[in-house]
């Protein structure tokens, strides 16, 4: 099976990072936007799409 070294060295980094906090998802949170905050670089983020409240249409009528 063909192994992507990038993403196994991605989910080793995540594995370590969880396992320093105990896998406590709070305090993971925490620590990320703390990096995120002292990081200096411009955050952007988009507003959330809202759904459309209209029925689904099908593509192909049965009818």
């Amino acid at each position: 099976m063909w192994k992507d070294e990038v993403l196994e060295e991605i989910y080793t980094i995540r594995e370590e990072h969880a396992k320093s906090f105990n896998y406590d998802l709070q305090a993971i949170c925490n620590d990320l936007r703390k990096r995120q905050a002292e990081s200096g670089r411009q955050i952007i983020s988009k507003p959330i799409k809202q759904r459309s409240q209209q029925p689904n249409k099908s593509l192909h009528p049965t009818a």
